[in-house]
């Protein structure tokens, strides 16, 4: 994949272009409900008529979640107070990369965990309901080993996974139990999301200068290595039912459309997503269900749900076509054919006037609106709950 001149001239600038995109593009909250039809709620119904909500028979009390910006609800905009990055005046609350809830916050309310799990890093919260560890824009590996063996930077942020399992694992240390089967009630009425996590390593990559996919597809090993050895640590943590998301289909994001942008149609397939992005998002993702279908062998007794982020981005681009949505552009951003630009993303000046916001499945050209989250849900819920083994 080759780059452009105009790309590596602009790869100083993205650094901070990152960071405050992600701060600034936390979108206010407006949660429930869509106005829209055809998103393929979760719910069933029973032979009664009565109205079934699949997780709820789960009995989930509490979710704990490692992950990126996916899942963050607050942890990034908790790193960087007082930063003296020249950030201005933050238009938005909430701490999520979306003007509303996220997939994993969807997750959470269908599963009657109410209220939604607190950012670790808020410490004025009470975590009964689980504890969110997730942070924007954060990566799998290590940033050292991202530094040494790759050459690569986290401009965001250095809550890595590892990073992100040790605030795990110290707050279950300090998380005392209140009987004999407090801690075990815990675990088996838990639900566990190691990711999504992933994306941003490869994003780092393209931006820095990894530009072919030989030197992409050369990381996926180590990438999907931390990912499993997060899970492996989480497992031993006590954790029982897991939930261990893939990657999206990086190619139909706009900030990869804008970035490779091209006029060679081959470049694209039918719904005009790059190729070889989207190659490399499918390689992640199967060597990722390789590692999860070997940690199930090995943990006989956990059960252990590959997340089809992927196909369930398929999904969404579906629904979105089918409801007149803008599949192409980013809903906060500026410029060209996705409405988006490295050097000014959402949350800068001019770009936070998100007319129609309800039209759009992309939030930022990374991340997605809450319409998006809420159609990806509804479809990952209904593939999830078979798997997860609940009672009825």
């Amino acid at each position: 994949m080759a780059s452009s001149s105009s790309l590596v001239q602009k790869q100083k600038l993205v650094f901070l272009v990152l960071i405050i995109g992600l701060l600034f593009s936390y979108g206010n909250a407006n949660w429930y409900g869509t106005g829209m039809t055809n998103l393929g709620n979760p719910d069933s119904i029973d032979p009664n008529g009565n109205v079934i909500n699949p997780l709820k028979k789960c009995g989930f009390d509490k979710m704990y979640l490692l992950g990126g910006s996916l899942s963050d609800t607050g942890n990034l905009i908790s790193e960087t107070v007082g930063s003296t990055l020249p950030f201005g005046k933050q238009p938005y609350s909430h701490g999520r990369s979306s003007n509303g809830l996220l997939i994993t916050d969807n997750f959470a309310y269908e599963a009657g965990i109410n209220p939604i799990p607190d950012p670790y890093k808020d410490l004025n919260l009470y975590f009964n309901k689980g504890v969110n560890f997730a942070v924007a824009g954060s990566t799998a590996l290590p940033t050292e080993v991202l530094a040494t063996k790759y050459m690569i930077s986290s401009p965001v942020t250095n809550s890595s996974l590892d990073v992100q399992l040790d605030w795990m694992s110290d707050y279950f240390s300090s998380d005392t139990c209140l009987n004999d089967n407090g801690c075990t009630d815990r675990y088996n009425k838990a639900i566990f999301f190691v990711g999504e996590i992933g994306g941003s390593d490869y994003q780092y990559a393209i931006l820095q200068g990894k530009l072919t996919m030989d030197q992409l597809t050369d990381m996926v090993p180590d990438v999907v290595a931390a990912v499993i050895n997060a899970t492996k640590g989480v497992l031993n943590l006590g954790a029982r039912r897991v939930v261990i998301p893939g990657i999206f289909p990086l190619g139909c994001l706009p900030i990869y459309k804008t970035l490779f942008q091209s006029n060679v149609s081959t470049n694209y397939d039918e719904n005009q997503c790059l190729n070889q992005l989207n190659d490399l998002a499918r390689n992640h993702n199967e060597q990722l269900q390789e590692g999860i279908n070997g940690l199930m062998r090995e943990n006989p007794n956990a059960v252990l749900v590959y997340g089809d982020y992927y196909q369930a981005y398929k999904h969404l681009h579906r629904i979105a076509t089918l409801n007149d949505f803008d599949t192409e552009r980013a809903c906060c951003g500026i410029g060209g054919d996705y409405n988006f630009n490295v050097t000014t993303m959402c949350g800068h000046g001019g770009v936070n006037n998100f007319m129609g916001r309800n039209r759009y499945i992309s939030w930022d050209g990374i991340n997605l609106t809450r319409i998006g989250n809420k159609i990806m849900a509804n479809w990952l819920i209904r593939k999830t709950v078979p798997k997860l083994q609940c009672q009825s």
